[in-house]
Parts: structure tokens; sequence; C-alpha cells
């Protein structure tokens, strides 16, 4: 009796062991990062997963594979990128497959960094004209550029759980940096230009039935200058000023996702 409840104890055992395999495996998450700067890293001054495009291990995408087993990360976010580049470059990287995708963009297409750049040049430099183009873009030229690279996403993972995510707004109407002339009006601007962005993002995700999350709440109080900075003011080297730092994507961005991925 003794030896028979042995052999079942073990067979229970075997099974038990065979269907934990078995569920772990089905349920490995395909993660695909698309996207531009604020999704591969730059900012966090480690770009040692792909110094061209500025992947680095202190990235949201890379935090979330590190901090959720079972990940499978594949990690094409570029710094730099647009909309075209998304198509011409990452979306190759979706497949059937892809259960999970994240994406920032848009920010580049509009200009944003040139506006931000002429924004920080001293008086008599005026940066309001464009800001007034790169507004004007974003409510008439980005929704289409948008329609073309969530329509990819949306045919090449149909079955994925897909986040957009916004840009934060950079400014708390200081400018504490020597080598930046920013103006009150100015930091206003280009904080609304923020909001914008927001808007146009989300309506056109959620016309893919993507989820979007916006960054904007979680970023308040961690603006540029503040005493708990999330966000880079200038740096060097320049290209990491007005990015996310390793705190803006392990306590701003990576939340975020997990809110919708787990």
């Amino acid at each position: 009796m003794q030896s028979i409840t042995r052999r079942l104890i073990g067979v229970v055992t075997v099974v038990c062991a065979l269907s934990g395999g078995v569920t772990a495996a089905a349920f490995a998450d395909n993660y695909v990062a698309l996207g531009d700067s604020y999704s591969s890293g730059t900012g966090t001054r480690d770009y040692s997963l792909n110094s061209g495009c500025q992947r680095g291990p202190y990235a949201y995408p890379a935090l979330i594979k590190a901090d959720r087993p079972g990940t499978n990360l594949t990690f094409v976010a570029c710094s730099g990128a647009k909309t075209g580049d998304v198509l011409a470059n990452q979306v190759q990287s979706l497949s059937a497959t892809t259960n999970i995708v994240t994406i920032t963009i848009g920010g580049n297409d509009a200009g944003f960094s040139t506006v931000i750049t002429k924004c920080a040049e001293p008086w008599p430099v005026n940066c309001d004209g464009d800001i007034t183009n790169a507004q004007n873009y974003i409510n008439n030229s980005l929704p289409g550029a948008l329609n073309a690279v969530y329509s990819q996403i949306k045919s090449r993972a149909p079955s994925a759980r897909v986040v957009v995510l916004g840009y934060p707004r950079l400014f708390m109407n200081v400018d504490c940096n020597l080598g930046t002339f920013f103006s009150s009006a100015e930091m206003t601007r280009l904080n609304t230009t923020a909001d914008i962005m927001k808007n146009v993002i989300s309506a056109r995700a959620a016309a893919y039935g993507f989820t979007f999350k916006d960054p904007i709440p979680a970023f308040v109080g961690h603006a540029v200058c503040s005493s708990t900075e999330w966000l880079n003011g200038l740096s060097n080297p320049v290209g990491d000023s007005y990015h996310p730092n390793r705190t803006g994507h392990k306590s701003g961005y990576e939340p975020l996702v997990r809110s919708v991925i787990g």
C-alpha cells in the first residue's frame, strides 16, 4: 500500500511539474519596444545595449524585462526616430506571436528638440513662431503619420496589448540652468505643446483600440529644475538634455506600462 501511495505521489508530482512548465511557457510574453529616444533610454547615460540608438539597461523596456520574469524583449526603439523610421526599421520586429508592444513616437516629427534648442537661446532670439509651427504640425499632420504606424502595429501584432505612451511636461516655470534662457511664456507654451501632443496621440491610439498612458501626472513635481528631477535639464552631452533620467524611467514610465501588462 505504501509503495502504491509513493508511486501515485510521484506521478502527481511529475504531472504538476510538467503542467507548470507548459503553463510558464504558454504565458511567456513576447514584448517589442518601439519608438524614439523616450523609449530607447536617451538621458539615462548608459547606452551599452546599442550606442547608435542610445538603448540602455535603465530604459523602461529593459527595466520591465528585468523586473518581469518570462518576458522576452525585442528592443528596437531608437533615439531620433520619427514615424517614418518606425515604419522603415522597427515594425518588422512585430509578429503574430507578439503580445506586448510599447511605443513613444511623434516628438521628433514635430521637431520638438529643435524648438527647445531655439527657445533656450538668449534674447533677441524668439521661438514663438517655431512653437506655433510645431503645434500646427501636431494638430494637422501628426494624426495621419500616427495612423500609418498604428495600423502597421495592429496588422502585424493583432493580438498584442499595445501601450502608447505620451510625453511629460518639461518645465515648472523655473529656468535654473546657466546655459539656457527660457522665458516664463516660452516654458508655458512648451508645456502646452506637450498637452496638445497628448490629446492627438491619445485620440489616435483609442481609434486603434490601444491603451494610452499619460506621463504628465506622474512627472508633476519632477520637472526640470525641481528638487527631485526625473527629467534632465541642459546636460553634457547635450543630447541627454530634456529627456527622462534613470528615475524618470523607473518611477515614471515603467509603472505606467506595468499598470497595463501586470
